[in-house]
């Protein structure tokens, strides 16, 4: 009976749960078994025949998900039941099921495995992302929007530059996986503490049979385990993806506000139901939902920075607790990115409510672009930021338009003329180099898909 909201398929894509699914980890632990014997019989340390007779019987058509687990609640380990459930299907040659190896040469060489498939679709749905919020820069690239800092209005800004600036977020997230992969996902074969005793003379050649085999790399050095900051590192990154994505997500949710009402998340007003008793409500359920298991993948963090510690050439600490941390960290952050692209994808933008936020402030958040104007004049600029400072105040103060009340002022009146006054104030001539930004990073984004063999 499922319990957690991904058993029940609440959370995470179908692509992504089965990878980690438990049919799924316990076939490539017979992949892994058949890769070895495989390796032993190239190697001459076993007849080639038994080794394609293992090889044969390492399936779940042969070797049943029941009958490890009746062995493992007799015996109380869990490779262990896997290694003598597939020495039963493979009859006489079963004696060289397991022969050298150690358990976790089997389960790191698994979790490899299974790590280099959930990259890979996490890699892709970045790589859909990143191309998004690059057609989304371009689009509104001079989409008029006041930018805000301390949940205040600044400057302006544009939408486009917003979304350029996020998209550049994901392309560093991207160089990172692909250079955390290189380190995440390698397998070994090493044995009990990581010398290759039980493995022979040729013990060196088998670990690179194997990996060869399924298709992976072998840890420079082990004991007998793979050394656990490299998943950690892993777990760090997806937290760190995680969190951009929040980031991004509280952007929306802020933006969704009535108050605000400039970016909203799609809403099916067809079906859709915002509230069990306010008919009305739209909500932003699914960034906020985003920002919730971003705090659950972040919290993975720190077992999988204590999964680091071990005692000599390894404890068990480390099993029960990256049988949470991998699989969650991978199918939840894959989970949001596969909704955040479909919000982003379709996000509504209210461009002329945009335009008209820009001037809630009666034109005070244009302050700095009049005090350059007073500086080009011969104003000292710690002279023109003090004058300003106090005749926005008063514009608030007295609620007067600022436009007003720089015309009322002597010092501003005898260096800028009443035009050159309402060109300062007028949020589409000070916005700078952004709409050359999103141009230039676009180009630089799209020359980096092209070296990743994406359009």
């Amino acid at each position: 009976m499922p319990i957690l909201p991904i058993d029940t398929g609440r959370y995470g894509t179908p692509e992504m749960r089965r990878i980690f699914e438990e049919e799924s980890r316990v076939q490539k632990m017979l992949d892994v078994e058949a890769a070895l014997a495989w390796a032993h019989a190239e190697v001459g340390n076993i007849p080639r025949e038994d080794a394609e007779k293992i090889m044969a019987a390492a399936s779940l058509k042969h070797v049943k998900l029941s009958r490890i687990k009746e062995i493992e609640r007799e015996i109380k380990h869990d490779v262990a039941a896997l290694v003598r459930a597939l020495a039963e299907e493979s009859g006489s040659s079963g004696a060289y099921v397991h022969l050298g190896a150690t358990s976790y040469d089997i389960v790191d060489t698994t979790n490899a495995l299974q790590l280099k498939e959930a990259l890979d679709v996490i890699e892709n749905k970045l790589n859909d992302f990143e191309k998004i919020l690059m057609e989304k820069a371009l689009k509104y690239k001079e989409t008029l929007m006041i930018g805000r800092t301390h949940g205040q209005h600044a400057l302006p800004i544009t939408l486009g530059f917003k979304f350029a600036v996020w998209m550049r977020e994901i392309s560093r997230h991207i160089e990172r996986i692909r250079q955390c992969r290189e380190r995440a996902i390698v397998g070994k074969m090493s044995g009990a503490v990581g010398t290759q005793a039980g493995l022979g003379e040729h013990a060196t050649r088998i670990q690179e049979l194997v990996m060869q085999k399924l298709g992976i790399k072998a840890a420079d050095i082990s004991t007998q385990i793979v050394q656990r900051d490299r998943h950690a590192e892993l777990v760090c990154l997806l937290a760190l993806i995680a969190s951009s994505l929040e980031n991004f997500a509280i952007e929306i949710r802020e933006l969704q506000r009535p108050e605000i009402g400039e970016l909203f998340e799609p809403f099916e007003a067809e079906k859709q139901v915002g509230s069990s008793t306010m008919p009305h409500k739209q909500n932003p359920e699914t960034c906020e939902r985003i920002c919730g298991l971003a705090r659950i993948i972040r919290s993975l963090t720190i077992p999988a920075l204590e999964n680091v510690v071990t005692w000599h050439e390894r404890d068990l600490t480390q099993s029960s607790a990256e049988r949470f941390t991998i699989p969650e960290a991978c199918i939840l952050t894959d989970y949001i990115l596969f909704l955040m692209n479909n919000i982003v994808a379709n996000i509504r933008v209210d461009e002329e409510r945009m335009l008209k936020n820009t001037e809630l402030t009666q034109g005070r958040a244009m302050s700095e672009a009049v005090m350059i104007a007073l500086t080009k004049k011969g104003v000292s600029r710690q002279e023109a930021h003090e004058l300003l400072r106090k005749l926005t105040i008063k514009s608030q103060t007295e609620n007067k338009h600022f436009k007003e009340v720089l015309l009322e002022d002597k010092l501003v009146r005898s260096k800028l003329s009443e035009k050159e006054i309402a060109e300062a104030l007028k949020p589409k001539n000070y916005l700078g180099t952004a709409k050359k930004q999103v141009v230039r990073m676009v180009k630089k984004t799209m020359k980096e898909r092209k070296a990743r063999g994406l359009v």
